[in-house]
């Protein structure tokens, strides 16, 4: 009996010895043993986990957007002075350095064809468009055309077979929603950061002429201009284009142009070079009480005319003023549609065809009248600073 408990004795300390050995130097040899002995549902659980993981995780939209989305660099030479090449002006003042200011901003491949969006105020007044890809290749960019008034451009390099963005539906994107921004910040290099979608539809920013925005708490600071905003599936649902900052930089709040406005745009741009819109030159303000009283609108009921834009200024022989729209008329209708504040009426009128006469309803001293006007085209605005 003595023997046999002397043998065990000498396996179990081989053995522990051994799984001393094992465990120090091939921990994983244990933990891959101890999976085959719980069976198949222990087995399941690090898949299990596997998916918790993706499931927030944000790197497939982000793999999938962001080969899309290039830098672009700005430069305008401002020229030689005329006392430069003077040697006796060199030998007093030296060799004068030329100035040649530079931007940065982003911008997002749209067609395998090279078509580029991008802000506006990103390659404004830009003597030079040096566009950088996510792999590296750099090339100056043509332009293709501007539209100021949503602050868009559409630029194309010289490649083909580039990784277009699939641009996606706004009709899909609801408040709340998870969105990327993706893009050049202060030209560190591409950078993705994530929030939500804050608010849509916003308007009366007095950022652009025609505002649709997309607003969202996304990391959006300078460089970040012409980027894209996409949605968890990666698909491009506006370009980024203004903050709200006290600082310069990101406080949470964003905007980025809609998508529906992008492709509208890019469209008239590819076809005829230009954004041609509607315009009837009226002078037009929101409509509150105090204008009301102004006007001597007089109320319906117990309130005045709730929904309308009043017209305060009628430019003289314009479409409006040829149709008979005075000062103090409240417009309500453009072309069958309701307009309820002057963003609405803008972007009515912006799309009637100029030289195709429109109904346009009018409020004028408790009676409502219908007028028919003829738009012109609306002219080029003027430069801004941003």
């Amino acid at each position: 009996m003595k023997r046999y408990w002397l043998l065990f004795s000498q396996w179990v300390t081989v053995l522990f010895a051994v799984w001393f050995v094992v465990a120090t130097l091939q921990p994983e040899w244990l933990r891959g043993a101890q999976q085959q002995a719980k069976g198949m549902t222990l087995l399941q659980a690090p898949a299990a986990n596997h998916g918790d993981r993706s499931a927030g995780s944000l790197s497939a939209p982000a793999q999938r957007a962001s080969p899309a989305v290039v830098s672009i660099n700005t430069s305008k030479g401002t020229g030689r002075r005329p006392h430069d090449q003077d040697p006796w002006f060199r030998f007093f003042y030296g060799e004068q350095e030329e100035q040649n200011p530079a931007g940065l901003g982003s911008g997002v491949i749209v067609s395998p064809e090279g078509h580029i969006l991008t802000n506006n105020h990103v390659i404004e007044d830009a003597d030079d468009i040096e566009v950088v890809l996510s792999d590296g290749r750099k090339a100056l960019a043509k332009v293709i055309g501007t539209d100021p008034d949503t602050d868009l451009a559409l630029l194309q390099v010289p490649f083909d077979k580039l990784p277009a963005i699939v641009l996606g539906q706004l009709n899909d994107l609801q408040v709340g929603d998870v969105v990327l921004a993706i893009g050049n910040p202060f030209g560190v290099g591409q950078t993705v950061t994530s929030g939500i979608v804050s608010a849509l539809g916003r308007s009366q920013l007095g950022i652009n002429t025609f505002e649709n925005f997309i607003q969202t708490d996304a990391a959006i600071n300078p460089g970040n201009s012409g980027g894209a905003l996409v949605d968890v599936n990666g698909h491009l649902m506006g370009i980024n284009t203004a903050i709200f900052s006290r600082s310069g930089g990101s406080m949470g709040i964003g905007f980025a142009i809609p998508i529906s406005t992008a492709q509208q745009v890019m469209q008239d741009l590819l076809e005829k070079g230009k954004v041609v819109r509607g315009w009837i030159g009226v002078e037009p303000q929101n409509l509150s009480a105090e204008l009301a009283e102004t006007f001597q609108l007089k109320p319906i009921g117990n309130d005045i005319k709730a929904s309308g834009v009043v017209i305060t200024g009628v430019l003289q022989n314009g479409p409006a003023a040829r149709a008979g729209i005075r000062p103090g008329d409240v417009i309500t209708q453009v072309a069958k549609q309701p307009v309820g504040n002057v963003s609405d009426l803008l972007n009515e009128v912006a799309k009637l065809k100029p030289g195709q006469p429109a109904d346009v309803m009018v409020w004028r001293q408790q009676a409502e009248l219908s007028l028919r006007l003829t738009p012109d085209e609306r002219p080029l605005p003027k430069n801004r600073q941003r």
